[in-house]
């Protein structure tokens, strides 16, 4: 999953968060496929932000998913032998991999 700004957002995206209303009321469900109807809405109500499903954005200067599993490779490369910190490797890499979804 990806948080983009509104203006970012494109048709056929799906939302994979909530969007919330100041008021902290649900504006669209989690599951939402962006329509044009509903950019304009966002938009109209100023929305700001959205998380959509996937990494549909590239954003300048951002890695790419292969080169952050390979930094995180490169930073526990000296502690090879120690469990826990193995442990701890393989959930930064599982969590990465699903937030590109």
């Amino acid at each position: 999953m990806q948080q983009i700004l509104s203006a970012q957002a494109k048709e056929g995206m799906v939302l994979a968060k909530d969007v919330m209303t100041p008021e902290s009321r649900v504006l669209c469900g989690k599951g939402t496929v962006l329509s044009t109807t509903l950019l304009d809405r966002l938009e109209k109500m100023d929305i700001v932000h959205v998380t959509v499903e996937g990494h549909p954005v590239e954003l300048p200067g951002e890695k790419t998913l292969k080169q952050e599993l390979q930094a995180v490779e490169e930073r526990f490369s000296d502690v090879t032998q120690i469990a826990p910190l193995m442990y701890i490797k393989q959930r930064i890499m599982k969590k990465l991999v699903e937030s590109r979804g």
